[in-house]
Parts: C-alpha cells; sequence; structure tokens
C-alpha cells in the first residue's frame, strides 16, 4: 500500500560515469512532513542522489517518480518549479552579483518587461527577515560576505522558490552557532508546513537532533532506512562504512614541557605570538605552541580565531605585534615568506581558497613546490611522478588517476589534496583552518591519525576547529578566543566541553571560580 504522504520514490536508479558505479539499483523514498538524514561517506553516492533529484543529472537506469507520477528532469530549474529545491555544499552564487540579485537570479520580478530592482530588493529583504539575517544588505556584493553569511545567503535563495521538497548538502557545515540554530527553526517551521527535508550532514549530532528518519548509503548503494533511535550511533556508523571504528580520536602522549627530554621549554618552542593586533579582530593575542604539540584554538566562530590563522600566515597586512619562529624574531609579510619559513596554511574553504578545481589532482599537488620537481626552468617529469604517488599514496587519495580533475573527487578527497600539496614542502608549523569541516567519519579519523602522526613527528601544530568534541579530542592544549583575545588555556582534565563553552562565553566555570 503505496504511503499518502510520500513526495518522492526512486525505484532501481543507477548512475554510471564511464566505467564508474556512482549509484547502483537505489530504491528510496521520502515522505512530506519529515526531515529525513541521508548519511554516507564521502564517496558513497550521496552528490550523485540529490544531483539526480534535483535535475542536475539524470538516472543511467530506473525512475523517479514525484507525487506518483514518473519524472525526468533536464535541469534544476524544471525541478525547482515542481518544488524540489537543493542547497549544495558547493555554494552556487555569483561572487559580483549582489545579495538580492542571486537570490531571485533564476527568476527576478520585472516591470514593463525589465527587472524591478526596487521590487527585487524589497523581496530580498522579506526572505532574509525570515533567516533571521536582517544584518545582510540586499546591495552587498557577495564576494565581500564571509562564507557563513555566503551560506545564508543559498539557504535564502533556496526558500525564495518556495520548496516542497528542499534538500540540504551539508548546508551547517559553514555556519556560526547562531545560523545553525537558525537553520533548526527554518526545517521546524517547513516541516510543520508539510515540507520535506533532506538533510546530509557528518555531524551526528546536528543528524540526531533534526531528523526523523534515516537512510544510509555506502559505495553507491541504499544499505538501510530507519526511523531515528532505531540504531545507536555505533551501529550507524559500522553501516556507514562497513566495518568497526576504532577509537575516533589517537591517543595523546604525556605532556611534554620539555623536562622529559632534558630540554627547557624555551628550547622546544616552535612558534610565539605577543601582543598580536590587527583592526578590531585581533585585540592583543599571546600564545605559544611547541614542537610536537597540538594547540587547538577554541571559542565561539568570529572572535579572531581565522585572522589570527590569516594573520600569521602573512595574508593581512597591517598586523602588529610579536611572532617569534623557532626562537628567533619573525615577520610574517606574506604567504611566499611564511611558505620559505617552513609555515603552511590549510584554509577555511578548500573550494576557493585552496585548490584550483579546474586543474588535475597532479597540478593542484605540486602548486606550491615546483622548484622541488624542477632541473633549471623544466619540471623533471620523474621527479614530479614520484612527488605525486608518494602524497596520494600517504593521503590515501581515493582517484582512479592523477590527471582526473579535483573537481570529480569527493569532498574529503579534495581536503586530503590540499593538505598533502602542504605536506610536500615539510612545515615546521602547520595552521589547519577547520580541517574536517563537511567531511565524513572515516576520512576525519584518518585526517586526526594524520595530524597526530605530525606532531608526533615533531611538527607544531595550531589547530582552529568550530567542533568541541574535535578541539577535546585532538588538541594537548585550547587557547579559547574572545573578543580577539585569549581568555582562557585548557589542558589535561580541565579540556572540558563545559569548560570550552563557559570559556568561550567569557564566563567562569564554578570549579574555576573556587
Amino acid at each position: 500500500m503505496t504511503d499518502p504522504t510520500e513526495l518522492i520514490r526512486l525505484q532501481k536508479v543507477s548512475r554510471y560515469f564511464g566505467g564508474i558505479t556512482a549509484l547502483k539499483d537505489v530504491d528510496f523514498s521520502c515522505s512530506a512532513g519529515t526531515v529525513h538524514g541521508i548519511l554516507g561517506e564521502n564517496g558513497a553516492g550521496k552528490s550523485t542522489l540529490i544531483k539526480i533529484l534535483s535535475g542536475v543529472l539524470s538516472p543511467s537506469e530506473g525512475q523517479v517518480v514525484v507525487d506518483g507520477k514518473p519524472v525526468r528532469y533536464r535541469s534544476p530549474t524544471e525541478a525547482a518549479a515542481d518544488g524540489i529545491v537543493c542547497i549544495f555544499q558547493e555554494l552556487s552564487l555569483i561572487p559580483d552579483l549582489s545579495v538580492a540579485e542571486n537570490i531571485f537570479i533564476d527568476q527576478p520580478p520585472r516591470r514593463f518587461g525589465l527587472i524591478d530592482a526596487a521590487a527585487q530588493r524589497r523581496m530580498a529583504e522579506s526572505v532574509l527577515a525570515r533567516i533571521k539575517c536582517e544584518d545582510v544588505d540586499p546591495d552587498a556584493r557577495v564576494r565581500d560576505l564571509s562564507l557563513s553569511r555566503r551560506q545564508m545567503v543559498e539557504i535564502a535563495k533556496a526558500i525564495s522558490k518556495n520548496p516542497r521538497v528542499l534538500i540540504l548538502d551539508e548546508a551547517t557545515s559553514a555556519l556560526t552557532s547562531r545560523d545553525v540554530q537558525t537553520v533548526y527553526d527554518l526545517l521546524a517551521e517547513l516541516t510543520a508546513d508539510k515540507v520535506a527535508s533532506l538533510f546530509i550532514s557528518h555531524r551526528m549530532q546536528e543528524v540526531d537532533a533534526l531528523c526523523d528518519r534515516l537512510s544510509v548509503f555506502r559505495n553507491g548503494r541504499h544499505i538501510q532506512s530507519f526511523n531515528k533511535g532505531d540504531l545507536r550511533e555505533s551501529e550507524i556508523v559500522r553501516l556507514m562504512i562497513g566495518r568497526d571504528i576504532e577509537a575516533q580520536y589517537p591517543h595523546k602522549p604525556a605532556p611534554n614541557t620539555g623536562q622529559n627530554t632534558g630540554q627547557n621549554t624555551a628550547s622546544t618552542e616552535a612558534l610565539r605570538v605577543c601582543d598580536l593586533r590587527w583592526e578590531s579582530a585581533l585585540k592583543g593575542v599571546d600564545l605559544t605552541i611547541r614542537r610536537g604539540e597540538i594547540l587547538g584554538l577554541g571559542g565561539l566562530d568570529g572572535q579572531g580565531q581565522k585572522e589570527l590563522l590569516l594573520a600569521l600566515f602573512g595574508v593581512l597586512k597591517g598586523v602588529r605585534g610579536r611572532v617569534e619562529l623557532n626562537g628567533a624574531p619573525f615577520v610574517p609579510a606574506s604567504p611566499a615568506m611564511c611558505k620559505s619559513a617552513a609555515m603552511a596554511l590549510v584554509p577555511e574553504d578548500r573550494k576557493t581558497e585552496g585548490l584550483m578545481l579546474s586543474l588535475s589532482i597532479a597540478d593542484n599537488l605540486l602548486l606550491p613546490n615546483y622548484r622541488a620537481v624542477s632541473r633549471g626552468a623544466l619540471i623533471d617529469p620523474t621527479l614530479a611522478a614520484r612527488e605525486i604517488e608518494s602524497a596520494i599514496a600517504k593521503l590515501q587519495i581515493k582517484t582512479a588517476s592523477a590527471d582526473a580533475s579535483v573537481e570529480t573527487l569527493s569532498g574529503g578527497n579534495q581536503q586530503k589534496v590540499v593538505i598533502a600539496k602542504w605536506l610536500a614542502l615539510n612545515p615546521e608549523v602547520i595552521l589547519l583552518n577547520d580541517p574536517t569541516r563537511g567531511i565524513d567519519v572515516g576520512t576525519k579519523q584518518e585526517i586526526y591519525t594524520l595530524i597526530r602522526d605530525l606532531a608526533s613527528s615533531g611538527k607544531a601544530i595550531l589547530l582552529y576547529s568550530t567542533d568541541y568534541a574535535e578541539l577535546i579530542g585532538c588538541c594537548d592544549r585550547v587557547s579559547v578566543l574572545y573578543d580577539g583575545q585569549v581568555v582562557s588555556e585548557l589542558h589535561g582534565r580541565e579540556l572540558t566541553e563545559e569548560a570550552l563553552v563557559a570559556a568561550a562565553l567569557n564566563l567562569q566555570t564554578e570549579e574555576a571560580a573556587c
């Protein structure tokens, strides 16, 4: 018997790309008035699934049924006209257009055949207010917005189309905690209006908070669907990766203050920052990182963490204060200078800041390191091939060929390329900006192990993460920023979620106050 609330059903849907099978014999359905979580590792078939539903791709085999009728969308515009709208992880906004122009780019309001700019602005203000983004100017260029604000504009663009089915592909991974709550509230509102939401996220706490029903995909196949609460998290992870996962975070070594090796603390310092200031974002940051240590950066989003990483890598101009690298004064005047000084930065947005998407995996891996694989003015193909092969093997990058475009990789494998290209330079100080954002649980574990291995080899690592569990599990110490300053440093048994939250709000825990 057919479920009367069923909006979408996939029947034996497969999708092939040459000799690669992205989806195989998928049967799947979702119903009105529910939030349906789609779970799986990067490369499990989730992206192909939502591209078929939203009209970006057509199935190679099988059938998509909407409202009981078979459909075959030829474009996202056709799917949106039928009420199926997707918020992709890779933003679809045009940077040089305004916010209002981006929101209504498909169907701008018209008057006498021309775009009615005033009406478009009013409509943009209305939809931005609905998602609590009144601070975003409809006339602002998208390129001038932060990543979090751009993601909210992407959400506004989708909501403006009045969807019956809203697909969110890692839509919260770039958001501040306040904006995440806004998305939660919005989904509750849409569910009450009988909208079906498909929610893709690698953050299990979000899935648990939002979803009514869950479906797991692995290796292009639909493994199982079940109601929330039917399976424990460990059982869900086993379905996702096809095996029992070991401890998520690697073992932390005993704290090393220099006494264990007979060295003093100063001799193990890789980086010291004193009274670092930049505009209104950094107001006198002090911290040190020792060789062999992972120092976390905590705090609510927007307290200066990202600016600190950019300042240390020479991206920002007008930075004041003192930086010491291996005990000697150092002025991070440019990324090129920092790279020469054996520093590396894995940036926040791999798509726009970390990769050249149109280039091959090989070209991306060699970008920072051409000198090392060149003889004079020419690249030595033997050296280059050896370097590329080593990087792919070390990071376990899943690809059929190094000549494939990097944009064909899953998000997790793209992030591995970003990390691998810097590791080829053998940096001594590594700056990481939310390196596991939008990455599946299995790949996260690989990156956590890599980070700990790098620290164990003597590298100094500064890790900013918006995930408190990640800070607790990965870091030896955590410096918490509030309003552009370090307000607390936590380590050992002090490093708890309660203490991190209290420090992020610039409060004292009861224990600290005693």
